[in-house]
């Protein structure tokens, strides 16, 4: 097949892929914020923030990954123009995300003690612990706002969620910007004050996507919640089915990226500080991966949904071929950009040392980061999660995190090899699921070729 048969998506992938990528680094940058605003008061601080956050992402992957059930499922719906079940599923995905946002909410308030018996530096977990407790309930409307968001992503209508993030970070801003520093009539909070600036705007963030949703004449049958409309067992076990598995996904490749946290807190705060560094640019240039994998869990569950496997094959190629050119160009950049990057963050000479050697190993990494998400993406369009579910398991956990523990010990590589662990967890992961990906739709291209056959 010619190469234009891939590239002549790539407008249409782009157009689906940006308000997501906009939105994912919405999230990003409330991290952003916070880690510019709390660097500004030393390396404890901003260490502080990595601590607490470790355990939020943690939970963020489990929530975040169960209500990305929703949108391979709206999709197919979309494709076969079955707006009944779509609604059905809209709707048990809010109940769903909503209990995930309480349990998760509770499940971090009884979980913090652990930062206690992780080797931490002792100043930086005591400025975590109320950081920590904060952000944790800010999971709730987080929860209930990705299920809008996954929702309208499934019928292909993604700007939705976009605007409802870059306008709550925004509102993130100003609250930092009070709640830290103690300006006008607020009171000088400094971490804690970033917490209720995140706090307040994800509570703004599902309001406006709430509104915003519910206005527009596209979405009014979905919002229509009838009289006798019952719970449906059947539905939230395929949620579950489809959700759970991902949710494990997400917690096994979140979980390596945590534990590098706790891997550089044991070498000190001055490496702690720079992984976070390190992390938060990574995070960035990786959210543009997530705008492609949407755009491929939307594609592919439409032909699913069409039953065209051939263009399903070649729509979910050409997202591959994109990511991976996206990706060379940021890889680059962190190579010639090294040793800028991290003085936006802070002015500590040996942690900018640090966090510019950990982004050459970040830009190695940003090739197979990218393809593995968007793999995973096209996979979840398949409705195939539980082999990547496994796939990713023995990617991070039985590779990439034993070399990040041998070699990231002090007298071995240090920061350095805590990260070459990523680097290969992150690199077999790719392979793994690229070959499962040719393998399913190699075969649906068989089978539907034999049906024919035999109908004639």
């Amino acid at each position: 097949m010619q190469l234009s048969a891939y590239t002549k998506e790539f407008n249409k992938n782009l157009n689906i892929a940006f308000p997501v990528m906009l939105g994912q680094l919405g999230h990003v940058l409330v991290g952003l914020v916070d880690n510019l605003m709390i660097g500004q008061l030393g390396p404890a601080p901003l260490a502080a923030v990595s601590l607490g956050n470790s355990l939020v992402f943690i939970a963020l992957s489990l929530g975040i990954g169960f209500s990305f059930a929703i949108t391979p499922l709206i999709a197919e719906a979309d494709g076969a123009q079955d707006i009944n079940k779509g609604r059905s599923y809209f709707h048990h995905g809010v109940i769903l995300c909503t209990i995930n946002g309480v349990a998760l909410f509770l499940t971090l308030l009884v979980a913090k003690p652990v930062l206690y018996y992780l080797d931490q530096p002792p100043e930086v977990v005591e400025l975590a612990i109320p950081y920590l407790d904060i952000v944790a309930f800010s999971m709730i409307p987080l929860m209930i706002f990705q299920a809008f968001k996954q929702f309208a992503d499934g019928l292909s209508q993604t700007k939705y969620a976009m605007y409802a993030t870059l306008i709550a970070n925004i509102v993130n801003v100003v609250f930092n910007y009070l709640l830290i520093y103690g300006i006008w009539i607020f009171p000088r909070l400094e971490l804690e004050g970033a917490a209720i600036g995140t706090l307040i705007s994800r509570f703004f963030m599902l309001w406006f996507v709430w509104e915003i949703l519910r206005r527009k004449k596209k979405f009014a049958e979905y919002f229509k919640w009838g009289k006798k409309e019952s719970l449906n067992s059947n539905v939230f076990k395929r949620l579950l089915n489809l959700g759970f598995p991902t949710a494990l996904q997400m917690l096994f490749e979140v979980g390596i990226f945590t534990a590098t946290v706790f891997l550089a807190g044991v070498l000190g705060t001055n490496p702690q500080a720079a992984n976070q560094i390190a992390l938060n640019l990574a995070s960035m240039t990786f959210m543009i991966a997530v705008g492609l994998g949407v755009t491929a869990t939307i594609r592919v569950g439409n032909q699913k949904g069409l039953a065209n496997f051939k263009d399903l094959r070649r729509i979910a190629f050409s997202t591959f071929l994109l990511v991976f050119l996206i990706e060379a160009v940021f890889a680059l950049g962190f190579i010639l950009l090294k040793d800028w990057l991290p003085t936006f963050y802070i002015d500590n000479a040996e942690v900018i040392l640090l966090a510019a050697q950990l982004l050459v190993v970040a830009a190695l990494f940003q090739l197979s980061d990218g393809l593995q998400v968007v793999i995973l993406g096209a996979l979840r369009g398949l409705q195939d999660v539980k082999i990547p579910t496994v796939i990713c398991f023995i990617s991070y956990w039985i590779i990439g995190f034993p070399v990040s523990w041998y070699f990231g010990k002090a007298e071995n590589l240090g920061s350095m090899g805590i990260w070459l662990g990523l680097l290969a967890g992150l690199s077999v992961s790719a392979l793994m699921l690229y070959i499962r990906f040719n393998y399913l739709t190699k075969k649906l291209i068989l089978q539907e070729s034999s049906l024919v056959q035999s109908k004639i």
